[in-house]
């Protein structure tokens, strides 16, 4: 009796290590965070800066990242919440790891402050061009939206950071 106990108990444990994820085949992702929540502006001789945003995801058919290794494709796209313009990055080449396709994993995207990539803008500022310094709007805020396309076109939930603050001046 001890015997097929424990063979049952080997079979369970070796069907446990074999079967797959069971994730949908549109990509899911869930906000983990930032590396922190203040920005210079990029205004002109501004000392560099970036934020990392970090998601995590899970996907199905495991197709969120580039077709082929080497090749570069836009499915990370985050939204302003001021003016709502969208910007993309790309999810490298995933290899498919074993049985499944189902994968999970985490993604962390820079954001720099160079070249007008985090700059304060207001509707009320008297004529000041963006990414100039202003003493009376010592900082703006944003935050982002997020979603991802896997290569199938399914897009995955949208997420929002927490509030990030420009530091204007």
């Amino acid at each position: 009796m001890k015997h097929i106990i424990f063979i049952f108990t080997l079979f369970c444990l070796l069907q446990s290590c074999i079967s797959p994820p069971e994730y949908p085949k549109e990509p899911i992702i869930e906000y983990v965070g930032l590396n922190k929540k203040t920005i210079r502006q990029g205004s002109f001789g501004a000392t560099k800066d970036s934020i990392i945003i970090t998601f995590s995801y899970t996907d199905g058919d495991g197709n969120i990242g580039a077709p082929n290794e080497g090749k570069f494709t836009n499915n990370i796209f985050f939204t302003d919440s001021r003016d709502g313009f969208t910007q993309t990055v790309s999810v490298p080449f995933i290899p498919n790891l074993g049985i499944g396709n189902g994968i999970s994993g985490e993604v962390s995207f820079q954001i720099f402050n160079l070249n007008g990539g985090m700059c304060c803008i207001f509707n009320d500022k008297n004529g000041q061009d963006p990414c100039t310094p202003s003493k009376e709007f010592p900082t703006d805020t944003l935050t982002y939206t997020i979603y991802i396309v896997d290569q199938d076109g399914n897009e995955s939930n949208r997420i929002e950071t927490e509030p990030i603050i420009i530091l204007c001046n």
